[in-house]
């Protein structure tokens, strides 16, 4: 009988952790959200436009980030894009090939994260992923909320938080795509834009691309909200 007891009260305890982890999971979260503007602003953010200068080994570049809420994502450097729908995800480096290569429909979901102008973690259970609150971790002199993120598709995804400001101050990915990588994008210099606050200063490094370009700063000096999305900005090849 005693050993009924003590076994009812460890699954009691057990149930009573994982309550406790879910709910604090959701309120760091939720001050995230309030901290960057409200679930309403954010919500109302249907596409955006990012232009800035990204570092590299022979100099700097102009970047763009065009988004349409769920539906596209696409990075110019120069003369190369990234681009991802829907339907598919292409890669188009002039200096390497002539024609746009597509991307493998067998990854398209992992990447597909890219459209959600948001984030991830905005309503993150409504879309289908899981979060969980794993402590705190010193990042430099930030102490920081520590957030793994399992989207639907199974990616594996970390947020780190700031206990002081509320705000995203490093993510990473981990991809087994071609063997391991590991992206890190440190998130800084956060300004209001139209009553949303947004880093417009980010930092990447990738453990297996480091040395290819995939690394440095890139500075944003302007970010525009809803603005109109031309229908050429869904094909592969430069267009703006």
């Amino acid at each position: 009988m005693r050993n009924l007891f003590l076994f009812a009260l460890l699954i009691v305890f057990l149930l009573a952790v994982q309550f406790s982890a879910g709910k604090s999971v959701d309120e760091v979260i939720e001050k995230y959200i309030r901290t960057r503007g409200g679930r309403d602003k954010l919500a109302a953010v249907k596409s955006i436009c990012m232009k800035g200068i990204k570092e590299m080994d022979e100099g700097n570049v102009n970047v763009k980030i065009i988004k349409e809420q769920n539906k596209l994502s696409r990075t110019e450097i120069e003369s190369s894009v990234v681009l991802i729908t829907v339907e598919e995800a292409w890669t188009f480096f002039p200096l390497i090939s002539p024609e746009p290569k597509i991307v493998p429909v067998e990854n398209l979901s992992d990447i597909q994260t890219e459209m959600d102008i948001a984030g991830p973690l905005v309503d993150y259970a409504a879309k289908g992923h899981r979060a969980e609150l794993l402590g705190k971790e010193q990042l430099a002199e930030k102490t920081c909320y520590k957030i793994k993120l399992t989207t639907r598709s199974g990616k594996v995804m970390f947020y780190w938080v700031d206990l002081s400001s509320h705000l995203l101050v490093q993510s990473s990915a981990i991809s087994f795509d071609e063997g391991y990588s590991q992206s890190l994008i440190c998130y800084s210099n956060y300004k209001e834009v139209d009553g949303i606050l947004f880093a417009h200063t980010f930092e990447t490094n990738n453990n297996r691309k480091m040395n290819n370009g995939h690394g440095g700063e890139i500075v944003f000096q302007t970010i525009q909200i809803n603005p109109t999305i031309k229908p050429g900005m869904y094909h592969p090849n430069i267009q703006s």
